[in-house]
């Protein structure tokens, strides 16, 4: 999806830690937040999900994603929020997407062979990115919430 050229877009990735389980009824809470304020606010993204850990890349127009990142970073259902990465950009690599969600399961082939060692803390920014980026070329099952 092309960003349009008069305002200036990002793309943010962050970490953060499960306060709790994470259950099914949490992530389908945070889903469903997501998809009706993204689409209204034109953001764009992916949800990664799983061993306690969230990593998430949200792209849209500066302003708005700061502002959505400022209500993760207070959500109760988050904490050890950190950015990773964070950068302008032209194009969207997740515009399909109000939010997809990416389960990573210990079982996964992907994250353990390919990353078994993963710790989203440790990692750098570009790692993590692609690691978002394996899952999603990996045909990792991604649901996306209904319309």
């Amino acid at each position: 999806m092309r960003v349009p050229s008069h305002s200036i877009n990002v793309r943010l990735l962050y970490v953060s830690r499960a306060v709790g389980p994470q259950t099914t009824t949490m992530t389908t809470s945070i889903l469903a937040q997501a998809q009706a304020h993204n689409a209204v606010q034109g953001i764009t993204g992916v949800l990664c999900q799983g061993q306690g850990f969230f990593f998430q890349v949200i792209e849209g127009e500066r302003s708005r994603v700061n502002a959505l990142y400022r209500r993760i970073s207070a959500d109760n259902r988050h904490q050890d929020v950190e950015i990773l990465h964070y950068e302008e950009i032209h194009e969207r690599r997740f515009g399909q997407w109000s939010m997809a969600l990416v389960h990573l399961s210990v079982d996964d082939p992907m994250v353990k062979l390919q990353h078994p060692d993963f710790d989203p803390y440790s990692a750098s920014g570009p790692q993590v990115m692609q690691q978002v980026l394996d899952l999603l070329e990996s045909g990792q099952p991604i649901r996306m919430p209904a319309a």
